[in-house]
């Protein structure tokens, strides 16, 4: 079947093809009448705009990556609709790349996004620094990037962000004013700008308190579950004396948590458990986790709407956005306060 075009409608009409594409195009200076009949022609017609064509002519492809590190999180799964929102309203399409946390997969994501016609992207990236470059060199052509959680070092771009040394510091803080003193520090695999954060902020606290960084007490880890119960055998096995653990984020502290319990160990009546980053998912589990919980369809709608802007302003530096976030205390952490110290 032939693909009705812009010259069969003109011809149908007797217009020319400019009148018929301006009016298809919303051009104000075509009459309104003239804009009724063309729609009219052209639906009676059959004609589908060519978007290919139409990106060509005017360099955009109306279509935006989203590079999340780990699809399974609720985290991603709020982000996405808060930006998946607000892309429909501007007809933007979304491709979405899961990197499953694996900065190998990352590259290869980026490798095809360095070869496509994206107009921007929105990152949430592996919690390492592998692919640092590549992400230079996009930002370097051109290619407008907005930044979830934390940036990497030496990329200036615009970052989405909640205020994470002030609700890291309170975390912390309330692990130690319910009478804990031999904290868990458990960092992500890297230390990206969040996690440096949320690293001084437990410094902080323990010279607030006059508590020593016990070295012991300070470990990395994964991002998922199954890292945060390695973390809780790594702790029992090793016969490290502790009483809170203070966890990157939710999965990571369920995982320690569930592990705890397996292996005798009572939760918050021996150990306290607290999460950064948390979500519905917090409330789900038995004990309820005490975390820090972001608006994260909101940080997707204002990630969405900081990278129009990019799009629709290049060359302008944009600064990024601090969101305030909640901290919720749940029966993970002891709330009975204990003798000061």
């Amino acid at each position: 079947m032939k693909r009705v075009t812009i010259k069969d409608i003109a011809s149908h009409l007797c217009l020319s093809v400019s009148t018929v594409s301006r009016a298809l195009a919303d051009d104000k200076n075509i009459l309104k009448e003239t804009k009724e009949k063309i729609f009219a022609a052209s639906r009676e017609l059959g004609y589908a705009r060519n978007v290919i064509a139409a990106n060509l002519r005017t360099g955009r492809s109306h279509t935006i990556g989203v590079m999340v590190d780990q699809m399974i999180s609720p985290y991603a799964a709020k982000v996405l609709k808060g930006i998946n929102g607000v892309m429909r309203e501007h007809g933007i399409y979304v491709v979405t790349c899961d990197a499953d946390n694996d900065p190998s997969i990352e590259k290869d994501y980026l490798h095809m996004v360095r070869n496509s016609f994206l107009d921007g992207l929105i990152i949430a990236h592996c919690n390492n620094s592998d692919n640092s470059g590549l992400y230079k060199e996009l930002s370097d052509r051109g290619l407008p990037m907005v930044f979830l959680r934390s940036s990497l070092d030496g990329l200036d771009a615009p970052v989405v962000c909640v205020n994470s040394y002030d609700k890291g510091f309170f975390l912390v803080d309330h692990l130690v004013c319910t009478g804990r003193r031999r904290i868990v520090n458990v960092k992500g695999p890297s230390l990206s700008g969040e996690m440096r954060d949320l690293d001084k902020a437990y410094v902080d606290v323990m010279n607030k308190f006059g508590l020593p960084v016990i070295g012991e007490l300070q470990l990395s880890a994964g991002v998922d579950m199954l890292s945060g119960r390695e973390v809780a055998d790594r702790l029992i096995d090793g016969g490290v004396d502790f009483d809170a653990v203070f966890a990157i984020n939710e999965l990571v502290a369920i995982g320690v948590m569930n592990r705890l319990l397996e292996r005798g160990v009572k939760v918050p009546d021996d150990v306290s458990v607290a999460a950064f980053t948390g979500s519905l998912l917090s409330e789900m589990v038995h004990p309820a986790m005490t975390s820090v919980e972001a608006p994260l369809e909101e940080m997707g709608r204002r990630a969405a709407e900081l990278l129009i802007n990019m799009i629709k302003h290049p060359g302008v530096r944009h600064p990024g956005i601090i969101i305030d976030a909640r901290i919720r205390i749940r029966e993970s952490s002891d709330i009975t306060p204990r003798p000061a110290l």
